[in-house]
């Protein structure tokens, strides 16, 4: 296998049609390139003409020494990590695609040098094990996903908690409206983030001008949902990113309460059901709820029946990376 360095267009033309996240898109790729301090680059790993993997990853100099992340911190990406595109069905061959790749990848990037910080985050489908047999730690970190392929909204929704059943009925019984909107609602959605976080004294990881950018530069595969009580006062939002087979709950869903109901529940019911019923949303059949690692948060997040899937960190060991870490914020990315 080579192991090449690609343009972002090339990256483009060797994206596959399915199992990607929308962080992997050239869309998204160049807005963090603009947005982060570190040198994007980007890895393919070639059987002769045919691209079999692929792997992003920010490459920053700090003087005494390197960090490569995949995704970059601070940026409230899931993950990221590398793609396989095997083209046998065989298991022994899809796993020494993904030893070769793996083994390749670390090499051209010098990431196991004693003064280089690896990190990175892998998609729910990807497996870890060469990056353990190549001596770095990998952790489990986990995440609900909820399967619609094929779904019907009645089956759906039976599937649910009766709390969130509840939920969604009695917000469906107000004046209140859920639509799409754009940059403008995707800025209220921010605020109001801040703001939740501020209440818990704590800081939003994200800049406004990032997502913003984001917003703009995905186009279709970004919605904002937003939440409107009956005289068009904005009560809540969420911004959902695309990729060609999944949704996925990025920003927003601080609590709304409105004629004595939550309605953040029905946000997601939308989001749902345009995924089941919208001829846009045709080949998307999956909705990331984005991370089941908080136990507050998993209260809420499994009512809503998903699978539960793990992902994994993979990073460099010992004391030295550790301080490293504290010193670069990654451990909260």
């Amino acid at each position: 296998m080579n192991i090449e360095h690609l343009s972002i267009d090339e990256w483009a033309d060797a994206l596959p049609s399915d199992g990607f996240d929308v962080f992997h898109t050239p869309e998204a790729l160049r807005v963090l390139d603009v947005h982060t301090s570190a040198d994007l680059t980007l890895l393919g790993g070639f059987k002769g003409q045919q691209a079999v993997a692929l792997f992003p990853a920010f490459v920053r100099d700090c003087g005494v020494g390197r960090m490569i992340t995949s995704p970059p911190p601070s940026k409230n990406i899931p993950h990221m990590g590398p793609l396989l595109m095997p083209n046998s069905p065989k298991r022994r061959k899809q796993e020494k695609l993904n030893r070769t790749f793996t083994e390749g990848v670390l090499d051209e990037l010098d990431a196991t040098a004693s003064q280089t910080l690896f990190r990175t985050i892998t998609t729910p489908e990807f497996d870890p094990r060469p990056f353990e047999w190549a001596d770095l730690s990998v952790e489990p970190s986990f995440t609900y996903r909820l399967d619609l392929d094929g779904a019907d909204l009645d089956d759906v929704r039976s599937s649910f908690s009766s709390s969130l059943r509840r939920d969604i009925r009695d917000a469906e019984e107000t004046d209140a409206t859920v639509s799409i909107e754009g940059v403008t609602a995707a800025r209220a959605v921010f605020d109001r983030m801040v703001e939740r976080y501020e209440d818990n004294d704590d800081t939003l990881g994200v800049t406004w001008p990032f997502v913003r950018d984001l917003v703009d530069a995905l186009d279709d595969r970004c919605r904002v949902y937003t939440v409107r009580s009956g005289d068009g006062e904005f009560l809540s939002g969420i911004i959902t990113l695309y990729s060609n087979d999944a949704a996925y709950f990025w920003q927003g869903g601080a609590r709304a309460d409105y004629q004595g109901t939550s309605v953040n529940s029905l946000l997601h019911w939308e989001i749902i059901a345009d995924i089941v019923e919208d001829p846009e949303l045709e080949s998307v059949h999956q909705y990331d709820l984005v991370g089941a690692n908080t136990e507050r948060l998993c209260k809420y997040k499994a009512k809503f029946g998903a699978q539960l899937r793990p992902y994994f960190l993979v990073e460099s060991g010992g004391p030295s990376m550790e301080i490293a870490k504290r010193a670069y914020q990654l451990v909260s990315n």
